[in-house]
């Protein structure tokens, strides 16, 4: 084999590495980054259903504006968003 082409292969191998090292950084800085979730996402009829009652329970005076709106929050927090 020739020393040009040993080299260009060397070349080619160390770019293939640093690319290697570049995206598994980026994969574990993407990790890193993503949010554990609190609660378990729910399924949006069911988050539904809970926005339903609690509008009624507002409704029925059960309730003051403050914690309907922070309940709410709650509530749709919890809403599947993929």
């Amino acid at each position: 084999m020739s020393q040009a082409r040993f080299q260009k292969q060397q070349r080619e191998k160390a770019r293939r590495e640093r690319a290697a090292a570049k995206w598994a950084k980026r994969v574990e800085r993407a990790n890193a980054d993503a949010p554990e979730p609190v609660e378990p996402v729910r399924e949006q009829a069911d988050v539904l259903a809970e926005l339903a009652m609690l509008h009624a329970r507002f409704d029925a005076g059960e309730m003051t504006f403050e914690e309907f709106e922070v309940t709410k929050q709650q509530v749709t927090d919890q809403l599947d968003v993929r």
